[in-house]
């Protein structure tokens, strides 16, 4: 794996069925389709690969799909059979469904590394809807962490594409614009001020897009959830954030890499792009700010932090 300069650990699969319920659903979400989801295909990633420098993508199915369980075995076989076909250019997190299914999603866990022989595996910030979610703090999920703490897997954690019971601020202000990454905060603050972060230390959790507001509310969060009672002292939840890793997807600019540099350093960075949920163009912006920041090409948020976690990266 010496030769691997830049691996993108945020990079959708879209088969045919998922383009068109995605194109369908676009305006209900409050985003557009791009034209490389509407018509994506590895050979459309290794296109958007060629130009951004990207040696290899670790494949993932967007949050909630396949939205039955029962799917959820061949949409993971059907990743593998992708990764086979460009083995040296893609791997995958496999997909788990509905993790309060926990004897389901364990049973698929083992099946994902040691037989698919994932990289890690994808997971959404709350199951449930409406006042029925359950963000990944609760101890419904403890068999899950004790699984995953024991294998000390990698595991991608995507803000959910909830919409909140109040419209979009704009028309321009969708729910993956302004609620998803929201979403990726509070399952993360869930995680940390219920202690489980802390308990199960060997899960290796990478949040998506930089953790959405998570480096700003850290401090927030620190000393009014100790108030509230948590046991965590606010160094302690600061602390407990830190030991995120969080992955550069739409969210690369100077003012936002400065911060993570102060808050948790480079060896947390991790670099994705979110294509083909983004156009090629859209994600060739945020990846030309990242290397503006990031200007040695061996700087570990290339591709060095994200192999001290991934399995089987042989």
């Amino acid at each position: 794996m010496n030769e691997l300069t830049r691996i993108d650990v945020h990079h959708h699969a879209f088969p045919p069925e998922l383009q068109a319920s995605k194109a369908a659903g676009s305006a209900v979400l409050g985003w557009k389709m791009t034209a490389e989801g509407r018509h994506w295909s590895l050979e459309v990633s290794l296109g958007a690969m060629e130009k951004l420098k990207i040696d290899k993508a670790i494949l993932s199915l967007p949050p909630g799909y396949p939205p039955d369980q029962k799917d959820v075995r061949a949409a993971n076989e059907e990743l593998k059979r992708m990764r086979d076909r460009y083995p040296t250019r893609f791997g995958f997190w496999a997909t788990l469904g509905d993790l309060r299914n926990t004897k389901a999603v364990i049973e698929e866990i083992r099946y994902a590394f040691d037989v698919l022989k994932a990289n890690g595996v994808i997971i959404t910030s709350s199951y449930g809807e409406a006042q029925n979610a359950v963000y990944l703090g609760d101890r419904i999920f403890d068999p899950v962490w004790e699984e995953l703490d024991r294998r000390r897997a990698a595991v991608f954690l995507h803000g959910a594409q909830t919409r909140p019971e109040r419209p979009d601020p704009h028309d321009f202000l969708g729910v993956p614009i302004v609620e998803v990454p929201h979403e990726t905060f509070k399952a993360a603050a869930s995680l940390v001020v219920s202690g489980r972060k802390r308990k199960y230390p060997n899960v290796n959790f990478v949040l998506a897009h930089l953790g959405g507001s998570t480096p700003f509310l850290a401090p927030r969060v620190a000393v009014l959830s100790n108030y509230m009672g948590s046991g965590l002292t606010p160094e302690d939840i600061l602390n407990d954030f830190k030991t995120f890793y969080y992955d550069t997807a739409l969210s690369s600019h100077e003012s936002t890499l400065t911060a993570m540099q102060s808050f948790v350093g480079p060896n947390r960075l991790v670099f994705g792009t979110d294509f083909p949920a983004v156009s090629k163009d859209m994600a060739t912006w945020y990846t030309r700010q990242t290397s503006q920041f990031h200007a040695d090409p061996r700087a570990p948020v290339w591709r060095d932090n994200i192999l001290k976690i991934l399995a089987n990266m042989e």
